[in-house]
């Protein structure tokens, strides 16, 4: 039996998935424990004909379906899901936060993707995550605090959503968030074991006065709890948009919160909140089998991860080899080792830097990346694809791991549109700030802050107003015949492109429902190592004889997914997490 504690610890190990660069004390710190796994139920799944929501907590998605239920739209649902994840999943995301979205819109046959993703201060320079002296700050020392603040732009997306893809009034659904912040909701089992878990949280006044009770310990397990002052920021933007969010009272609020930190106070100005704007990109697409996968392009590195590691996999026949037999495991290893090599090298924010995004998922490219796997061993250090752009700005690896504190939720609305959205506040609770009801990101922590200490130039370097590097992959796939089929996502820090390409092999190749796709055991490389859950312990000597280190434990994932038929919609959630599928 795994004790809390190695869950705890293992989680790290799974959010630092890296390539076989050498562990550095700056990621190796016990200390800086991201979302916990807290174990997991039967594999979770449901059905309907119309329309169908899949969210990591169940008074979440029936917020989505009862908006789509009143006609709305899969954007629609969407922010009625975010609003409500806030205050049930505050450890995961919330406005506080940031997020990417994926939209299928059926009547126009088009596929947009929106980034939500947080943006550094103006004033932000290289140093920001460096000591007096020079070094890196330790993990959980840069985490906690002002400095790790990124602008949010959950409410900016949620707008650019509405705006381009609602079907409902602003006010409508905004109307379950709204009644659970006025009434109240249940503390969940996830929740309170998290609250207990974390002591940096407990730490914070708002916090402590919020979630604990006077001795410090967390609220019981059913607690009823409200969110006055949350109810407060949703009524004000309902009432003047998004606007109310990044000026006036709410902005001014997050400005003090962030500059006045006991620990590591930042530069946040009230004209970097003004300033802020959710972008439409175009999607990341590629082929894989006789599917069309589209994804997030950077400043994620998730939609290029997906494909990158599925067009390396596309030359090996895994329906042969079998679901979860050693070599196919040691594929999905190899493969997205190679797509993480890439990653730590050419990818970044496309606003401050060149990515080469149609070269890095060129077929040809791929198929050069997938001669230097073997089905006898392990590649010994998996290196960046040379391509033009590494030279000319002499780029060197940078790893920035990225801890799992997000959530992914999937929707399908009667009119066929699709969504597909991650949403994260980076490590659990954050940088552990929380002002008028909300918790504050520590994304800007996912910068590549390491190597600029040894003066080395990386792509993912702290700047000025930039959007630090991310593994989201909200994710949509359509059939050979063009027409929808998959939308899905996961949280789990740097292993969400892992875990997305695990569930599309298991529906693609080992014809797996979503809900035995999601629920399937995981392989996932980290520290240079593989981590294992307990399903494939079958296949740890195999793996050792390939030359893997291997370890077994639990991952903290929340992979939701829903499938279109020939006979309804068929959905999928994480029994790792409280999610569920709902539909009509």
């Amino acid at each position: 039996m795994i004790t809390y504690q190695f869950k705890r610890l293992l989680s790290v190990a799974v959010a630092l998935s890296l390539t076989a660069a050498p562990i550095t004390p700056v990621f190796a710190q016990a200390e800086a424990i991201p979302e916990a796994a807290t174990g997991r139920t039967a594999a979770k799944g449901g059905t309907a004909k119309s329309y169908m929501v899949v969210a990591a907590n169940p008074l979440a998605a029936k917020a989505g379906i009862d908006v789509l239920a009143a006609g709305g739209s899969a954007a629609d649902a969407a922010i009625a899901v975010q609003l409500v994840l806030n205050m049930v999943e505050p450890q995961s995301s919330g406005v506080g936060g940031g997020a990417f979205a994926l939209y299928w819109d059926a009547k126009a046959g088009k596929v947009s993707s929106y980034d939500g993703r947080e943006t550094s201060p103006a004033a932000a320079e290289e140093n920001r995550f460096l000591t007096k002296d020079g070094k890196p700050m330790g993990r959980m020392q840069a985490m906690v605090g002002g400095k790790s603040v990124g602008v949010p732009g959950v409410v900016r997306l949620m707008e650019l959503l509405h705006k381009q893809h609602g079907n409902l009034p602003w006010a409508k659904v905004f109307e379950p968030a709204i009644a659970i912040a006025d009434n109240g909701f249940a503390i969940s089992p996830r929740m309170n074991e998290l609250l207990a878990d974390d002591s940096a949280f407990q730490k914070n006044p708002a916090a402590r006065a919020y979630y604990y009770d006077a001795d410090g310990k967390p609220k019981a397990v059913g607690t009823i709890l409200k969110n006055p002052e949350f109810a407060k920021v949703l009524r004000a933007i309902v009432a003047n948009g998004a606007d109310a969010f990044y000026t006036g009272a709410i902005a001014a609020d997050i400005v003090r919160t962030v500059t006045t930190a006991t620990n590591n106070p930042a530069d946040m100005t009230l004209e970097d909140l003004k300033t802020y704007k959710a972008i439409e990109r175009p999607p990341v697409c590629g082929l894989y089998r006789t599917y069309k996968i589209c994804g997030m392009g950077p400043p994620s590195s998730g939609g290029i991860g997906v494909i990158q590691t599925l067009g390396i996999l596309e030359t090996f026949d895994l329906h042969a080899l079998g679901a979860h037999s050693p070599t196919a495991e040691h594929l999905l290893i190899e493969a997205g080792r190679l797509a993480f090599a890439d990653r730590a090298v050419y990818v970044a924010d496309p606003d401050k830097i060149q990515v080469p995004t149609e070269a890095l998922i060129a077929p040809t490219y791929l198929k050069e990346r997938a001669a230097l796997v073997s089905t006898d061993h392990r590649i010994a250090e998996p290196e960046a694809g040379k391509l033009p752009v590494k030279g000319a700005l002499n780029l060197v690896t940078s790893p920035s791991p990225e801890l799992p504190s997000t959530s992914h939720f999937s929707i399908v609305d009667a009119q066929g549109n699709a969504l597909a959205m991650t949403t994260s506040v980076e490590a659990q609770f954050g940088s552990r700030l929380m002002v008028d009801g909300f918790i504050l990101n520590n994304q800007l922590t996912d910068f590549s802050y390491q190597d600029v200490a040894a003066n080395k130039t990386v792509a993912n370097r702290v700047e000025g107003g930039k959007r630090p590097r991310s593994s989201m992959s909200p994710t949509l796939v359509f059939n050979k015949d063009g027409k929808f089929e998959m939308a899905l996502g996961s949280p789990l820090g740097a292993a969400i492109v892992g875990l997305v390409v695990k569930t599309l092999v298991g529906m693609i190749d080992w014809n797996l429902s979503p809900a035995d796709a999601a629920a399937a055991p995981g392989a996932l490389f980290s520290f240079g190592g593989v981590t294992i859950e307990e399903g494939l312990k079958p296949a740890q000597a195999a793996l050792e004889a390939l030359g893997h280190s291997v370890r077994v434990g639990e991952f903290a994932s929340g992979i939701h997914a829903i499938r279109m038929t020939k006979d309804g919609l068929v959905g999928g959630a994480d029994p790792r997490r409280e999610g569920v599928v709902l539909g009509k």
